[in-house]
């Protein structure tokens, strides 16, 4: 798989591995980002369009890990539920409810979908998203065609 395919595009599967590459590196980047805006060496506007344009190689990467644990990318919806909850304004509720909606139920996704895609692995051959999961070529080397 080519570095556009790993980052910009939703079909075919991904390993654990190039899942946790691409959480490193997500998470240098931010890192610096905010590191940079904190300094005002970097406005908070050009920070949160960074952040903005991260989302589509975030979803492309969350979507092909899905697919390899033979899953539709409709559960990559999770997440974004997730985030509506934790964001949410729940003060008007019960303190129960408070509880339960703006804090309970994210973390229960957030640590569902960590395991689902992070730690378990992915469908053994061949299943309805494609072929076996294909490393990420991250230098552009030509691998050796032995067939």
């Amino acid at each position: 798989m080519t570095l556009q395919a790993w980052c910009f595009s939703w079909r075919g599967r991904l390993g654990r591995r190039d899942l946790w590459i691409w959480l490193t590196l997500w998470l240098l980047l931010l890192t610096v980002l905010f590191a940079l805006a904190a300094r005002g060496w970097l406005s908070t506007q050009t920070a949160a369009f960074c952040v903005v344009c991260l989302l589509w190689p975030s979803s492309a990467v969350v979507v092909k890990r899905l697919h390899d644990r033979n899953k539709s990318a409709a559960w990559a919806l999770l997440l974004l539920v997730a985030w509506m909850l934790l964001a949410g304004d729940w003060a008007s509720l019960p303190a129960s409810w408070q509880w339960a909606l703006g804090r309970f139920i994210p973390t229960l996704i957030l640590v569902t979908m960590s395991l689902e895609l992070g730690v378990f692995s992915g469908s053994k051959g061949e299943n309805r998203f494609g072929k076996a999961t294909l490393q990420v070529n991250y230098f552009g080397r030509r691998t050796p065609d032995y067939q």
